[in-house]
């Protein structure tokens, strides 16, 4: 709750655009009126004005009447053929026609990351009623990845009860939500992308770890050789980051154990940052560590797109919806140097 209530307060100084593309929807709809209501971010809404006024008055959703919340109608706005133009420029190439654009800006999904796209918003998160893949496809096709990255990945924060572990007993894990099995240089990509999400949403100094069931080469496989060039690769990439590997995970986050098998390692059984060599470990590990150490686990937090967009459950809550809100805010602040 601390770290969600400073997330939140960092959002506050720098409010950012965020659109809402579920606009309907009655989570994201009182979602937004919290949001507002806090202070957290300018919030957009995308659906039909009449009815979202309606629903908003059977709700008591004061901000979405009054107008504190923007509203576009996907079917009739001033900038539909602009953004239109726009998405031919990005797609013709790849058979994209004026008529396929027509029909997709309608859709609230497409419509979002072009005003992203356009620079009319700072950020998007859905997925309270789309699927993983819908809210993804047009942010990978339009808003694309950053300049010199090719990856897109998920972290999650930890936090723990056990406050030996981490930084107080807070880490970030990654990537437990996207890439299944990352080359080298995506891996380097992750870990780098991670830092930056640690100091970003976070406020913490990374300590990076890259994970493998070797350390400093106590065991010789091209899996442990992968992880050995993505560290050197991430050192080059990232030379004011604390990176190091290939470290096993007891050696990574236990002082004893890191003391013993990578005595020479700034990080060993320190780390806060703990980057996985693949999807699979990623994924089986956050959520082991959540359930058998009861522990919570924020995100994932979607990063190295060239603007955040983050997905939610489909069973997310009121609060989850607030929550992803304030962390895309804060990216997008971090992406603006603000």
């Amino acid at each position: 709750m601390e770290l969600l209530n400073r997330i939140k307060e960092q959002a506050r100084t720098a409010k950012q655009r965020i659109v809402l593309p579920e606009g309907n929807e009655e989570r994201t709809m009182r979602a937004a009126n919290e949001i507002v209501e806090q202070g957290i971010a300018e919030i957009t809404l995308i659906g039909n004005p009449g009815e979202l006024k309606e629903l908003a008055k059977d709700w008591g959703l004061e901000h979405v009447l009054n107008g504190d919340i923007r509203i576009i109608d996907p079917a009739n706005h001033p900038k539909k053929e602009a953004y239109v133009d726009l998405m031919l420029q990005i797609r013709a190439s790849k058979g994209l026609t004026r008529e396929d654009a027509e029909r997709l800006i309608i859709n609230p999904l497409y419509l979002s990351v072009m005003m992203i796209k356009a620079g009319d918003a700072d950020g998007e998160v859905a997925g309270a009623g789309n699927a993983t893949g819908d809210v993804l496809r047009p942010a990978f096709q339009y808003v694309k990845t950053k300049p010199g990255i090719s990856v897109v990945s998920g972290a999650f924060i930890m936090l723990l009860k056990d406050k030996h572990y981490g930084e107080n007993g807070m880490m970030i894990f990654a990537d437990c939500a996207v890439h299944p099995n990352p080359t080298a240089p995506e891996l380097a990509q992750i870990a780098v992308e991670t830092g930056k999400t640690t100091r970003a949403i976070v406020g913490m100094e990374p300590r990076i770890a890259m994970l493998s069931f070797s350390t400093k080469g106590s065991a010789k496989h091209e899996m442990v050789d992968k992880v050995v060039e993505a560290t050197k690769l991430a050192q080059e990439m990232a030379p004011d980051m604390k990176i190091d590997g290939e470290l096993q995970a007891d050696a990574a986050i236990v002082p004893g154990v890191g003391a013993k098998k990578a005595p020479d390692s700034k990080i060993a059984g320190r780390a806060n940052v703990l980057v996985f060599p693949t999807l699979e470990v990623g994924n089986i590990a956050y959520k082991l560590v959540q359930r058998l150490a009861d522990a919570e686990a924020i995100g994932p937090i979607l990063q190295g797109m060239a603007a955040p967009i983050n997905d939610l459950s489909r069973g997310c809550s009121v609060s989850d919806i607030v929550n992803l809100v304030a962390i895309t805010a804060c990216q997008a602040q971090a992406e603006r140097g603000l």
